[in-house]
């Protein structure tokens, strides 16, 4: 199979989806009203509810909800062949990741700006409510502590990526500053700066860390079990037009700029995808990378890319409270979600043009690898290539920069190696950075909404500062203790069902609103369909997980944490069944059941 195949086929199909299923979506079944005030204008107050140009929201929440979730999930899910995790990274995009995230993003924006789970107390009931609360809390520490383990195995001992993607602090803050103090409004002026100072530290890197500078940035992973919980802190506490809105607006150009490189680059090598369509690994429970049978885990392992419950997080935290106006919402809803599959096609097709024996040499432990009976073909090459050892460097992020580089360094030239090589590393520590930042701050606004209605009411005033730093800590602190000492392997499966279960939960509330706003109930179908199948997914890949992994490991805290959130999950599900009952009845009496197609002056 040549990879230029699977390209051309993913553009088309993602771009088709856009211009169709995502006009229904938006003019059938939300029907946007583009002259409806946005809570960012009804509420601005220069730090949280804020005006955006709607490339600067895009830019955002692309890379808030772009995670390590595209690029790492397809690198491991491979283990199966490039056709398993093709598949769901394009069927579920379109039919679920995309329907997922524009719906709840539109809710948000009509309940100004607020939480899941006070969207799921106003469409559902005080029971989902709470409920909600409670696992998006559980979801949001695990999900944290998935995502920094990957930047872990990135960055540790690496200087000079370390020092390129510290550099991105200070350059996020003079951006920031720049576009909204110093040039109001300049926003092409603030770009150039930005990208220019990104590319100059790339390029700066390696003369800065050989000198004695360099030790400064050479971290372990015991240091960046800390530094990682300390800067989700900082980030989730400064305004948000300071750090986050332009750093993640800056990386959006990196991102996406690097992926349409990496397309140009398969286009212009079409290298041939050597991993089979479908391996062994596939008939049997016992991957070498990822345990479990394909289904339900070629599921679970790609979340982002395909469908992923974080992304709700960001479409009811800091984008609605930033949209300009509701025809902002099918780009930056449906649209930021199928620029995250592509993604997530290019990282799989990065992964796959790698010799199989290399691929698993890479991901898997030097222990494990020894008992599959394969051979490295070009790892020792690439290592000396990049200038590191890349065997048993696990995770996926190694892999897919590895990949990248091998890409590029056939169309540039090999002796530019080890400069793609820590550009990817870059690339992907930036997605993983700008999502740990946004959901730390998402964290935040939903435990103050908890205690401010359940604990001390002043909490739920977001701009309260003795709440902002507490519920800033404890959020940081509790995903910070679960990456302490722990690696892919124990936490990347109950991140993957945890954030599979938000979905789930997710699409239940999305249905509620279709059903009591729709002018047709049939429409409800859009939400419904992948609800039930991530419901027997979810389920399935958990209880497997459960029994087959973390209790004859002995790890009954990970235990415990999926059925405490399988039990959360049902509540709401069943909660949700008796309301929709209620709704078709209350529409076929003739009872209105509107919330968020009422007017403004109407609620």
């Amino acid at each position: 199979m040549n990879a230029l195949t699977l390209v051309i086929a993913a553009a088309c199909i993602l771009i088709l989806a856009y211009r169709f299923y995502g006009a229904f979506l938006v003019t059938k079944v939300l029907v946007v009203d583009e002259n409806r005030v946005t809570p960012a204008h009804r509420l601005e107050d220069g730090q949280n509810y804020v005006p955006t140009n709607k490339w600067v929201v895009f830019g955002h929440h692309f890379a808030a909800i772009a995670g390590a979730g595209p690029l790492v999930g397809p690198v491991l899910a491979a283990q199966f062949g490039y056709l398993p995790g093709l598949v769901w990274i394009l069927v579920g995009s379109v039919l679920g990741g995309a329907v997922h995230d524009m719906i709840i993003l539109f809710a948000s924006v009509r309940y100004n700006g607020r939480s899941l789970s006070e969207i799921a107390k106003e469409e559902i009931g005080k029971v989902s409510g709470l409920t909600t609360g409670i696992s998006i809390l559980f979801i949001l520490v695990l999900a944290m502590a998935g995502l920094a383990v990957v930047i872990v195995g990135a960055m540790k001992n690496n200087p000079w990526g370390s020092f390129i993607i510290t550099s991105t602090i200070p350059i996020a803050l003079l951006v920031g500053a720049y576009m909204y103090k110093i040039r109001p409004g300049k926003i092409g002026e603030a770009s150039a700066l930005g990208v220019i100072l990104v590319f100059l530290a790339i390029w700066g890197g390696q003369s800065v860390v050989s000198t004695s500078f360099g030790a400064f940035f050479n971290w372990s992973e015991q240091m960046m079990w800390i530094i990682l919980p300390v800067y989700g802190l900082v980030a989730a506490i400064l305004p948000v037009w300071l750090l986050l809105a332009p750093r993640d607006y800056i990386s959006s150009y990196l991102k996406i700029g690097t992926i349409l490189m990496l397309a140009i680059g398969i286009i212009y090598v079409h290298p041939q995808i050597v991993m089979p369509s479908v391996t062994d690994f596939a008939r049997t429970a016992n991957g070498p990378i990822v345990k479990g049978p394909i289904w339900p885990f070629v599921s679970i392992t790609i979340a982002c890319g395909a469908i992923s419950g974080f992304h709700a997080l960001i479409s009811s935290g800091t984008t609605p409270k930033i949209i300009n106006s509701e025809k902002d919402i099918q780009l930056v809803g449906f649209g930021g979600m199928l620029m995250e599959a592509f993604v997530a096609v290019m990282a799989l097709i990065a992964a796959t043009v790698l010799q199989p024996g290399d691929y698993f040499a890479i991901n898997a432990a030097p222990k494990v690898f020894a008992t599959l009976g394969m051979h490295t073909v070009d790892l020792q090459n690439l290592s000396n290539m990049v200038g590191m050892d890349l065997a048993g460097r696990t995770g996926g992020a190694v892999t897919l920069a590895v990949g990248m580089a091998h890409v590029f360094s056939q169309m540039l030239g090999t002796h530019l190696m080890k400069y793609w090589y820590q550009f990817g590393i870059m690339f992907e520590a930036l997605f993983i950075l700008t999502t740990i930042d946004a959901g730390t701050r998402v964290g935040r606004y939903i435990l103050q909404d908890f205690l401010g209605r359940y604990v001390y009411k002043p909490f739920g005033n977001i701009h309260w500062w003795p709440g902002v730093i507490i519920t800033s800590a404890v959020i940081s602190g509790a995903w910070g203790y679960m990456l302490w000492g722990g690696n892919v392997a124990s936490i990347w499966p109950i991140f993957g069902v945890s954030n599979q279960l938000l979905a789930t939960i997710v699409l239940a509330i999305g249905t509620t609103t279709i059903l009591r706003n729709s002018k047709k109930m049939v429409y409800a179908w859009t939400t419904l369909v992948p609800l039930v199948y991530m419901v027997f997914t979810v389920f399935d890949a958990g209880i497997w997980s459960m029994m087959n992994q973390y209790l004859p490991a002995k790890d009954y805290i990970k235990a415990a944490l999926i059925v405490i959130m399988l039990l959360l999950a049902a509540v709401i599900i069943i909660d949700s069944v008796r309301k929709w009952v209620e709704i078709v009845n209350d529409r076929n009496a003739g009872r209105s059941t509107a919330t968020v197609s009422l007017p403004l002056s109407g609620k």
